[in-house]
């Protein structure tokens, strides 16, 4: 017993040895490039319904092999015809999935995106820029106070012609009368989102994506589930003011920041949508970390 014991080690030893041997620098590009696709699909339909779809199919698979090794023909025949259109399934089941992958793969979050398609800002547009944000920031601190709700979408690199062709085009300077109006109960638009691009209203009234995400806090009404979709779709920043409870929140890159004071929502924006003098002029490949709020993940 000993000797058969020793024998299984020193060939299992003598095997691993050999393998790194073999090893070389592609196979370990393989493997790391193959965990990290494997990461990113565990990140990309986790907190979805695509989650649980990705469960049944795992045990559907498990089930397949039991009956691959019990020899159990007629199931076998049945699970492989199923799984014979089994793609073009997968295909239609994890189709918003697969457009935020392909979406994210080619966005203008990437780095070589940030390269390729950076263009410094120029003076007309900072001013214009500057002029839009404290419009915003004005007119959210005095619609919190009169509890009104709004939502507010900030175009950046990604374009959102298909969201502003949903609404009612406007293209007009911001200012809080404009923004307040738009978003008084019963005008026809206040139900939409308002979209400022270039630092101008372009639209209001739009349709915005609702998040997929099943850990949202239930308190969380319409505008804030539109926000976070419209943050998880796009590079946009969202701007929502509770209707309930006149709590001012920004969704960003799938996230939340609430209760905002409208000096922090400014600091917010300027950080994030207009770059500094000095800087301006080089590809921002690392986010600045934001400090003084309270951000709560959903």
């Amino acid at each position: 017993m000993n000797d058969v014991i020793s024998n299984t080690f020193n060939n299992f030893w003598g095997q691993l040895a050999l393998l790194f041997r073999e090893l070389q620098i592609g196979d370990i590009l393989d493997v790391l490039l193959a965990t990290f696709l494997i990461y990113e699909l565990i990140i990309l339909v986790r907190n979805t319904r695509a989650s649980q779809i990705a469960k049944g199919i795992c045990l559907l698979l498990l089930f397949y092999a039991i009956v691959a090794v019990a020899d159990m023909r007629t199931m076998k025949f049945v699970l492989e015809s199923i799984m014979s259109f089994g793609i073009v399934v997968l295909a239609v089941i994890f189709q918003p999935e697969l457009r935020r992958a392909i979406e994210q793969v080619g966005g203008v979050n990437s780095f070589f995106a940030r390269i390729f398609r950076h263009q410094p800002m120029g003076n007309t547009a900072r001013a214009r820029w500057q002029n839009a944000i404290v419009a915003v920031c004005d007119a959210s601190e005095r619609m919190a106070e009169e509890r009104t709700g709004a939502i507010i979408v900030m175009e950046r690199n990604t374009n959102l012609i298909e969201v502003i062709r949903t609404g009612t085009l406007l293209r007009c300077d911001p200012n809080i009368e404009m923004i307040e109006t738009i978003f008084f109960e019963g005008t026809p638009l206040h139900d939409g989102a308002m979209i400022v691009r270039d630092g101008r209203i372009e639209a209001a009234g739009c349709f915005l994506p609702l998040s997929n995400n099943l850990e949202l806090s239930k308190d969380l009404g319409t505008r804030h589930r539109s926000a976070l979709g419209m943050s998880e779709n796009s590079d946009a920043i969202v701007i929502v003011v509770s209707e309930e409870t006149g709590i001012i929140s920004l969704a960003k890159s799938g996230v939340m920041i609430r209760r905002l004071d409208r000096q922090n929502l400014f600091n917010m924006l300027v950080s994030d949508i207009i770059p500094p003098e000095n800087t301006e002029k080089k590809p921002r490949f690392f986010k600045r970390k934001e400090g003084g709020v309270n951000e709560e993940r959903h």
